[in-house]
Parts: C-alpha cells; sequence; structure tokens
C-alpha cells in the first residue's frame, strides 16, 4: 500500500514539472511569435521599398540592412515622398502612409528647419524604418536628428531621429544635391502644415 502510495505521489510530480516545463516553453514561444508578428523583417522592408522606390532601390537593401544593424526590426514604417532646399539655412516637407504590422495605416506630414553648411534643393522618396511605436500617435511632434548619424550608399542617404524612446530612420533618395553637414529637427503630424517651427 505504501509502495503504491510512492509510486502515485512520484507520477504526481514528475506530471506536474512537465506541465510547468510545457508551460514555460509554450510561453517562451507564443512571447517570440508575438514580437516577430509585431515587427517587420527586413525581407518585408525591402519588398515594401522596392514597389515604392522602383529602380532607385538598387542599393535599398544594402541600406536596410544597416538600419537592421544598428536598431533591429521596426514596429512600422512611412513611405512618402519630400522636398527640400537650403541656402545655409532649410526647409523640408514631406508626407506619406504609415504601416503598422498589426494593421493600421495612416496619412502622416512632416515638415522642419535645419541649419548648417548646407546647399541645394532635392526632391526625394522616403522609407522611414520606425521604432518602439504602437500607434501613429507616437510619432506626432519633432524628432530631431541624431549627431553622427549620417550614412550614405550610392543614391540613398540614412539618418536617425529621437524622440523619447521612439526611433525613426529615414531611407532617402536624392541626397546627392545635399550633402552638406546640418542640425534640425522634423515635426511629424496627422494634418499637413505649413509651419516648419
Amino acid at each position: 500500500m505504501k509502495k503504491l502510495l510512492f509510486v502515485s505521489m512520484a507520477l504526481g510530480l514528475l506530471a506536474g514539472a512537465s506541465l510547468s516545463a510545457m508551460a514555460q516553453t509554450t510561453g517562451s514561444v507564443s512571447k517570440a511569435e508575438q514580437t516577430s508578428a509585431a515587427t517587420y523583417s527586413d525581407e518585408e522592408i525591402v519588398t515594401a521599398g522596392h514597389q515604392f522606390f522602383g529602380k532607385a532601390s538598387r542599393d535599398l537593401a544594402e541600406a536596410v540592412q544597416y538600419v537592421f544593424r544598428k536598431q533591429g526590426e521596426p514596429t512600422a514604417y512611412i513611405v512618402g515622398e519630400e522636398a527640400a532646399g537650403s541656402f545655409v539655412g532649410g526647409l523640408r516637407y514631406g508626407e506619406g502612409t504609415i504601416y503598422y504590422k498589426n494593421g493600421i495605416k495612416q496619412r502622416i506630414y512632416w515638415q522642419g528647419p535645419s541649419v548648417g553648411f548646407d546647399f541645394g534643393a532635392n526632391g526625394s522618396r522616403s522609407l522611414v524604418l520606425i521604432y518602439n511605436s504602437e500607434s501613429p500617435e507616437d510619432i506626432y511632434g519633432r524628432f530631431a536628428g541624431l549627431e553622427g548619424s549620417a550614412y550614405f550608399v550610392s543614391g540613398l542617404g540614412v539618418n536617425f531621429q529621437q524622440k523619447d524612446e521612439v526611433i525613426l530612420a529615414p531611407i532617402r533618395t536624392g541626397v546627392g544635391a545635399r550633402l552638406g553637414a546640418n542640425v534640425g529637427y522634423l515635426k511629424y503630424s496627422s494634418r499637413p502644415e505649413w509651419n516648419p517651427f
């Protein structure tokens, strides 16, 4: 009788341990799947960029890989167009659509000033990778450029901007006319605004 009781207790403990281990494993897999489901892979971003940039996307994969090495997988991205001009002081205006992995899609606008050794004008297409954001409301406001964050590959330029925990990585075409050094910020909004400040 005691032997039977001991065997059934041992089996009960073993079953409990197995269930606990399974729950932990399932929990970790679910968390990994959730993280993957909430972010974009480099392949998804490159595909979206190729569809938008067309022939100008030859070096897009290299620029995207650079951003992924620095920041990892983004939670959202913007595709859009912008115009900029500068003669020491400059202005930039743009508009596009923001896409989140959870299906949110919305128009977004940006504008901002810059100051520096930067002369010329250009129009460009932009692919902006977004980190640590769950909704467009996280993006509204001013994002300052991070010092020393510029990276150039052929006709594409990349830099990083930050506001609180949210980081943006704009990848732009047509940067050749404005390779000067500048400092400034961009203000993102839900509606177009003429005032860059």
